[in-house]
């Protein structure tokens, strides 16, 4: 098995931090290793941030020096949330990166941006990458680029692309293909009963770093006027038609 490091991409508020904990949870069984190790052991601290090994973008400074472990490393994930860049697509074709993408209705993933934004004014020691939201019409324009992102993602073949409403609904299914896409050595029984603890509906205590708040489809419905509706039908309408979403 050739190694690589594998890119754990999603789109924010989409179950990014979930999706990754599955994936390296594989990964580490595998035969792999925690990104965190290789970061505090190659110094690559100001390169991969936050606890899931965050890179901020695939830039030729940034993905590098994160590559060169590979060298005396086993296989890794790291996370991210940014777009596509020519030397990743580079080598994500030569098979040193293997990229996985979640998203969901960005409807939904606005109103989770919203409410985290908000949580942050009541709650002040509570800081978070959303603090400067303050009304859902900013959460929505906060969204609105990643769009063209996911699309990027979404239309590579080289992309295992997967939606969050279909991880909560039919999970069973998705780690077995996730184990096929990421190449490793696991049959489905064996990935099925390491992720357990990460299956929809386990209560969140139960979790670490998997930054669920609500998770529930089609929330925006109980919270968006018809005025904020009919701004994300302009702003995601064709999105939404490309990825069975329905408007309104």
């Amino acid at each position: 098995m050739n190694k690589k490091i594998i890119l754990s991409v999603g789109m924010p508020r989409a179950g990014t931090g979930w999706f990754h904990n599955i994936t390296q949870t594989l990964v580490i069984a595998a035969g792999g290793v925690n990104a965190g190790e290789i970061r505090n052991k190659y110094h690559l601290g100001k390169l991969l941030t936050e606890v899931n090994c965050n890179i901020g973008t695939i830039s030729a400074y940034r993905i590098l020096p994160v590559i060169s472990p590979l060298l005396f490393e086993p296989n890794f994930v790291i996370k991210l949330h940014a777009g596509r860049k020519p030397l990743a697509d580079r080598l994500i074709s030569i098979g040193l990166i293997k990229p996985t993408y979640i998203y969901r209705d960005p409807r939904d993933a606005a109103l989770s941006i919203y409410e985290y934004g908000q949580e942050a004014i009541t709650n002040p020691t509570a800081s978070n990458a959303f603090a400067g939201i303050r009304t859902i019409e900013e959460a929505i324009d906060f969204i609105t680029p990643y769009i063209d992102i996911a699309r990027g993602w979404i239309q590579s073949d080289q992309t295992y692309s997967i939606k969050y409403e279909t991880m909560l609904t039919k999970f069973d299914k998705v780690v077995p293909r996730l184990v096929d896409f990421l190449g490793i050595n696991l049959d489905a029984e064996q990935a099925l009963t390491l992720v357990e603890h990460l299956k929809p509906g386990i209560k969140p205590s139960r979790r670490k770093f998997t930054h669920f708040m609500k998770g529930k489809v089609g929330r925006y419905q109980e919270h968006f006027s018809s005025e904020q509706i009919d701004l994300c039908n302009m702003r995601f309408g064709p999105f939404l038609a490309e990825q069975g979403y329905q408007e309104g």
